[in-house]
């Protein structure tokens, strides 16, 4: 054993255990998250109108996710190999040529992953190869790398028709009715996706008053406050008036709404409005009718107060032949009411 930190197969198999482990973890969480992306996904291109761009950046990195998956299930194989061959490892000074590839591609693959365990096996091989060994690796000469963990830990683009079909699968498997705005041509299926210029973007998103032409001029609103106006008018003016409720002809201009007062006569001389209300209120005016003389009797209140104060003897003096007692009490009241 190497106190110094060389070469020790007692840290190297450890940490490949380690790392196989590491890498199904992450391997499952990515798998979690790409299917709460694809529902993502989904739920943009059924929307009106499909953000058509926005879901094709989101399967960009998608399709970039789920390469990583596939790369980390590639280097669980290396690295399970690799523990079990711990001991050809250690008897061996050279790399053993069946593992070369496998040993290459980890130490390649410790700064593309997020796996500390593999910092660890990069140093062990190191210390056991040499760094010439190790810069033949990161540079990949004579391709001693494994051509598709290398492709799918790459950090060059997906290719676009690659990003469309990605959007169709997740159409399908999703029941979205959606067709691509703008496809991918024949001669440029294996060009990147093209950068987004904006035209599956709504037109005032904020607002929500996109493609009606009256709301962005304001013209709707105006002929809203207009036809109000009128309409309001309309609906006081058809209101009736309250009919006065004593009197006719003149005395209609003179009561106030109709309201009468009956018991709260006006210290002044009494006017015909005031007549109107005592006679209005009086239990005894529907029996005046049936007097016998012809002079008018009660029904002058709708007169003048000259008029009141002539029929006034003419109905005390009948009053002790025709009607009863509470008939004169009448009369005086009126009398009263005329002084």
């Amino acid at each position: 054993m190497n106190i110094f930190g060389g070469f020790s197969t007692k840290k190297l198999k450890p940490h490949l255990k380690m790392a196989v482990s590491r890498l199904q973890i992450a391997s499952n969480k990515k798998s979690a998250i790409m299917k709460q992306q694809m529902r993502e996904i989904a739920v943009m291109l059924s929307e009106d109108p499909p953000k058509e761009e926005k879901a094709k950046i989101r399967a960009e990195a998608l399709i970039r996710e789920d390469n990583a998956v596939e790369a980390y299930e590639i280097l669980q194989l290396e690295c399970e190999l690799l523990a079990e061959r711990i001991k050809l490892i250690e008897s061996m000074k050279e790399c053993p040529p069946d593992l070369h590839s496998c040993v290459a591609t980890v130490m390649w693959a410790t700064d593309r992953c997020d796996i500390p365990e593999f910092e660890v096996i990069r140093k062990q091989f190191r210390a056991k190869y040499g760094k010439e060994f190790e810069e033949k690796a990161l540079n990949n000469v004579g391709g001693c790398l494994n051509e598709r963990v290398v492709s799918k830990l790459s950090v060059q683009p997906p290719a676009g028709y690659l990003v469309q079909t990605y959007l169709e699968k997740i159409c399908d498997q999703f029941d979205v009715d959606w067709k691509p705005t703008v496809a991918v041509s024949a001669d440029r299926m294996a060009d990147p996706m093209a950068a987004p210029v904006g035209y599956s973007v709504q037109v005032a998103p904020g607002t929500g008053l996109a493609g009606t032409e009256a709301a962005v001029t304001g013209q709707m609103n105006t002929d809203q406050e207009v036809s109000y106006v009128p309409e309001t008018t309309k609906i006081d003016n058809s209101i009736p008036p309250i009919a006065p409720t004593g009197g006719t002809g003149d005395t209609n201009h003179n009561n106030n709404g109709g309201t009468a007062m009956p018991f709260v006569p006006p210290p002044v001389a009494p006017s015909s409005n005031n007549n109107n209300d005592f006679g209005e209120v009086d239990i005894f005016v529907p029996a005046i009718p049936t007097a016998p003389s012809g002079d008018g009797g009660i029904n002058s209140n709708t007169g003048d107060n000259d008029d009141n104060n002539n029929t006034k003897p003419s109905n005390d003096g009948d009053g002790g032949k025709t009607v009863e007692s509470s008939y004169t009490d009448l009369a005086a009241r009126f009398e009263a009411l005329n002084k």
